[in-house]
């Protein structure tokens, strides 16, 4: 007698335009796409590879994500963010960023602290390599880790939403040599107060470390508007 077989559930693949997105938030974030710049539809298409319906149904998700907005009859913008719009931001982020450092500390299993290593040493790698794009990517995945390892879904909702509008100014921030530096050694303090189940040092060095970039940001900022004013 054969044995009744239940049909697996079709594995989710990312859509065409969930891809694009991807694509376009790279873009944006490694300054592709400059703050203020209008997204040419045709020009995107070509470098992309694809017609202007997946293209379109990607700008609409960024545009939900506050990542690029909308004008009529203009077309799409990047969202260029204003020094009090950042600082604003980035007070959020800080404490988002503490209170999942602190519950993943907690909470995070051994599979989750073993992958946030293997990461941070390729991190470390692509460092000493100083290759930005590749470091960048992976600082961003430990962080969505640590995230995650806090296991409190509406904690991951929030900032995901709030982290999307900082990822380009995170991205500049790590082009400052001896900052750069100084980020990396907050990483390596992040990993051994995880290592060691330490919710208070977690939540001081995520603190620390969203101040730290906060600072640089907002000095970046401040440098190009008054070169700006100059020019």
């Amino acid at each position: 007698m054969s044995a009744h077989i239940i049909p697996l559930p079709p594995i989710s693949r990312p859509t065409l335009h969930e891809h694009v997105a991807q694509q376009l938030r790279e873009m944006l974030v490694e300054g592709h796409i400059a703050p203020g710049a209008k997204l040419n539809e045709r020009e995107l298409s070509e470098v992309l590879k694809v017609s202007r319906t997946p293209l379109r149904e990607a700008i609409k998700m960024l545009a939900a994500e506050g990542l690029v907005e909308l004008l009529p009859n203009r077309g799409a913008i990047a969202v260029e963010l204003s020094e009090s719009d950042v600082h604003h931001t980035f007070e959020v982020m800080a404490g988002l960023e503490a209170q999942s450092g602190e519950l993943a500390a907690q909470r995070i299993t051994e599979a989750e602290l073993a992958e946030i290593k293997a990461m941070h040493y390729e991190m470390l790698a692509a460092f000493t390599r100083r290759d930005l794009p590749a470091y960048y990517r992976l600082n961003s995945a430990i962080h969505a880790a640590i995230n995650a390892a806090a296991k409190n879904p509406v904690l991951s909702a929030t900032y995901r939403q709030v982290n999307a509008r900082l990822q380009a100014l995170r991205f500049r921030s790590n082009q400052d040599g001896e900052k750069w530096s100084a980020a990396v050694k907050e990483h390596e303090a992040m990993v051994q107060a995880l290592d060691q189940r330490d919710p208070a040092a977690m939540r001081a060095v995520l603190l620390s470390h969203l101040n730290h970039k906060r600072d640089v940001v907002m000095a970046q900022l401040r440098s190009r508007s008054q070169a700006g004013a100059q020019a």
